[in-house]
């Protein structure tokens, strides 16, 4: 078993075991809570879930922690005189959890809110001015980039090349690609969100926040570093340059999960081209819109299409009736089954879910052939197989906690009564009106079993 990741920062893949031996420590970059997450947010958050998963299922433990930025220039923006900076960004942070809980991600280890963490923001800009990597002008702390000839490294580009810091007001920096680690507090804003430092009142930087949290709660040295491909530069950059300017080792892997686009266009709020999480939540089944958003690679770009969804749902509905198919024959699953050596093999592969997806697909066929020709064997050896990946890749959680809609409700109760009537008719030895009612069923791509125990259906994917 080698288990391969893409590391952003070597441009390569790497073998990966982890710093302590059965623990995996991971940090991914969560939201800034200004306003409520889109497709794009569901797409990230899942990506590091399908990997949380994969390595604690090779590894057996992993302390995931994810931040939540409730301090920032967008957040103060958003406030008003009836919602405080501090009400907006809590309402939006549950919107967050909410929409990340009904695709099936699992809650982080740990969340740490960026406003909790001031004291150990304020520490590590303390060691970086002690260290002659950062200097206080006018109350604000800038980070020296010409000071650490290392900066450039995460993305390589050359210093020189590289456009001006625009998240501070340039007054007072020394280089305009300098970035802020400490904001002096402004007349504009509100009292309760400024605190004392030894610059002066203030808040933190965007950056510094996860550079702090994460030393809080896995040390100055852990495993991997996630986050979007769009926060490779700056702020990805940025955090390398702090933490290591600091003496921190950091982070040992980097990885960037794709973006989610609209007609080739990265999906963004300020391009106003998003679609909100919880209107497709709305549209789509919770089961549905996990199998889409992770049936493509995690570091390539994902066009989320009706086209695409309606295939993801065919797909899950193949998964599904085989599992339905597989108990009533069989009972319930072996637990103790493992996924298939091929799966595994697409896993470990730099988490490679659509060649894990296709071992899944191939199962599911078998399965259904095993349980037409009544090989038991056969039958169990695929259900566990199935049911064993199907856990692996989260899809039993989302299903467990996905309710019927009201679509969905009505069509089981019309495909049901259409049933009695149908057996209704066998027992009348009315054979007409049984064919008839068959037919009708078969033109509408719904799936009659009929066994010992009465006729089941299912919808034809």
């Amino acid at each position: 078993m080698t288990v391969r990741i893409y590391d952003s920062r070597a441009q390569a893949l790497r073998d990966f075991v982890p710093l302590t031996p059965g623990n995996v420590t991971m940090y991914v970059c969560g939201p800034t809570v200004q306003s409520g997450p889109h497709i794009g947010h569901l797409r990230g958050a899942l990506a590091f879930d399908l990997l949380r998963r994969w390595l604690a299922h090779r590894f057996g433990r992993v302390t995931f922690v994810r931040n939540v930025t409730d301090i920032d220039d967008k957040v103060l923006a958003g406030a008003t005189a009836d919602e405080p900076w501090w009400a907006l960004a809590y309402r939006i942070e549950r919107e967050f959890t909410a929409a990340y809980a009904s695709i099936g991600i699992l809650p982080p280890t740990y969340e740490p809110r960026a406003t909790a963490s001031i004291p150990q923001m304020q520490d590590m800009i303390s060691r970086l001015i002690e260290r002659g990597h950062a200097y206080a002008a006018d109350g604000d702390v800038y980070f020296d980039v010409r000071s650490w000839p290392e900066y450039g490294s995460l993305t390589r580009q050359s210093l020189d090349a590289m456009e001006p810091a625009a998240d501070a007001d340039p007054r007072g920096k020394r280089d305009p690609r300098d970035f802020a680690l400490w904001k002096a507090a402004k007349a504009d804003e509100p009292a309760d969100a400024r605190w004392d430092s030894p610059w002066g009142p203030g808040r933190p930087g965007w950056h510094i926040e996860c550079s702090a949290m994460s030393r809080r709660y896995l040390g100055a040295e852990f495993d991997i570093h996630g986050g979007g491909l769009d926060l490779r530069f700056p702020h990805h950059e940025n955090e390398l340059a702090q933490s290591s300017a600091s003496g921190d080792a950091f982070a040992r892997f980097w990885l960037h999960n794709g973006l989610v686009t609209v007609g080739g266009q990265k999906m963004s709020k300020s391009l106003g081209n998003f679609t909100l999480a919880a209107d497709l939540l709305r549209l789509r089944p919770a089961p549905v819109i996990r199998y889409a958003l992770a049936a493509a690679h995690y570091r390539s770009n994902l066009d989320v299409s009706e086209r695409g969804l309606d295939e993801a749902a065919a797909a899950l509905d193949r998964v599904t009736g085989f599992l339905a198919r597989a108990e009533r024959a069989l009972g319930a699953p072996d637990d103790a089954a493992d996924v298939p050596e091929a799966f595994g093999a697409a896993m470990d592969d730099d988490l490679g879910v659509p060649q894990a997806l296709a071992v899944l697909h191939d199962t599911v066929r078998a399965g259904n052939t095993a349980l037409d020709a009544g090989d038991q064997d056969a039958q169990r050896g695929a259900y566990g197989a199935v049911t064993a990946m199907v856990r692996v890749l989260g899809l039993d959680a989302v299903a467990e906690t996905h309710t019927a809609t009201g679509a969905e409700s009505a069509l089981s109760t019309l495909v049901e009564r259409l049933i009695a009537q149908r057996a209704q008719a066998r027992a009348d030895k009315d054979w007409t009106t049984a064919d008839r009612i068959r037919d009708v069923f078969a033109g509408a791509g719904v799936v009659l079993e009929d066994t010992a125990d009465g006729t089941v259906w299912s919808i034809d994917g």
